[in-house]
């Protein structure tokens, strides 16, 4: 199961893997986390989409971390 290995970003990326990354920490297809985050980031006011998606990519480990 992905949720032992922790969370990290996925190799199978789009951008910088982030919402691979919590998908596969989620055991959800990845599609699926990456239209939520978009839908959240759009229809939010108080979901900085961009620069949470910025932090993450830098503090999130990267595959072979």
């Amino acid at each position: 199961m992905a949720r032992e290995s922790g969370l990290h970003r996925s190799e199978e990326r789009i951008i910088a893997g982030v919402c691979g990354g919590i998908a596969d920490w989620l055991d959800w297809p990845p599609t699926r986390v990456r239209i939520l985050y978009v839908l959240v980031s759009v229809l939010s006011a108080a979901f900085p989409g961009i620069i949470v998606y910025l932090i993450l990519w830098f503090l999130m480990p990267g595959p072979g971390d």
